[in-house]
């Protein structure tokens, strides 16, 4: 009981959260969508979580709200529900600098809220001229402010994820360890390579993330084995375990990271996180004085 209560954390995160060991910027701004169609896989919890270690991490990172829930807003205790966000910066009615909210607690972690009027975004789309790029255009006026921008989509494969797919450099899709989980797999998949092929040519599916995951079912060590044959480069292999914590967060306006940071979850999400900086890094830097191969009949490999 005692370790509970010292566990438990403010309802207000208090001060600026940094890492010691700070993460690896990358050479110019990556953008990721983070989807998959199938609603519960863990999208927005991986989004803001990951989005939250990076800024303690060190890196400028930003959160666009893309679902008309609004659950990565509130993660981040970002106000939404009476402000303007990104259904404005989709209409032209605001531009992205004028909606763009900081996230307390953290050196640089900014956040684009969603609102409720985004539930209208996919019918009024539909008549706008270059309809698939509204986001990207807006993107484009802020990204060179960030190391890292993350793009939390609905889930559904409508004109909010595709505008979110053509603003995009990178896709990342958390897949639940669950059977379901990659039925719908193949639908996103194709609409992946749709996009890529007529709409966003840089757009590369380059992260996979395992979420709720649970080591003692078969089924969970199933589907990571199935995920891994099919996925060995893309997948990111540090399961986000299955963890009453990283349900709790929200519930306090906070990420894991900051409601328990030395909680399975939080941990797991961190080292994902440092991965995806690593795997991002410039590819001239090369040599890491603590890590060193060597091959004792060739050299210094």
């Amino acid at each position: 009981m005692a370790d509970e209560v010292s566990r438990e954390t403010p309802t207000k995160v208090v001060g600026v959260r940094r890492l010691k060991e700070a993460m690896a910027k990358p050479s110019s701004t990556r953008i990721f969508t983070v989807a998959n169609q199938k609603g519960g896989v863990g999208k927005t919890t991986t989004t803001v979580n990951i989005a939250a270690a990076m800024a303690m991490g060190g890196l400028r990172v930003l959160v666009i709200d893309l679902d008309p829930q609004g659950n990565a807003s509130t993660a981040l205790g970002v106000e939404h529900r009476d402000s303007a966000g990104v259904y404005e910066v989709l209409m032209g009615s605001a531009t992205m600098p004028e909606v763009i909210k900081k996230v307390s607690g953290f050196p640089v972690l900014d956040c684009v809220s969603s609102n409720t009027s985004l539930a209208n975004a996919e019918i009024n789309l539909v008549s706008m001229v270059a309809r698939e790029l509204q986001l990207k255009t807006a993107i484009d006026e802020v990204s060179a402010n960030y190391d890292y921008i993350f793009i939390d989509c609905p889930p559904s494969l409508g004109l909010l994820t595709i505008n979110a797919f053509a603003a995009s450099k990178e896709l990342l899709i958390p897949i639940q360890t669950e059977y379901y989980a990659l039925e719908g797999l193949s639908q996103l998949l194709e609409t992946y390579s749709v996009v890529k092929k007529r709409l966003n040519p840089n757009l590369n599916l380059s992260t996979i993330v395992l979420t709720m995951f649970d080591s003692r079912t078969r089924l969970s060590n199933d589907v990571a084995a199935n995920v891994r044959s099919h996925f060995p480069n893309e997948l990111i292999d540090i399961p986000i375990p299955r963890a009453v914590r990283v349900s709790e967060a929200p519930s306090y306006n906070q990420t894991v990271m900051t409601y328990d940071p030395v909680s399975p979850g939080a941990i797991a999400y961190m080292q994902v996180a440092r991965e995806i900086a690593e795997r991002g890094k410039p590819k001239d830097v090369v040599f890491d004085s603590n890590v060193v191969s060597i091959n004792y009949k060739g050299g210094i490999a």
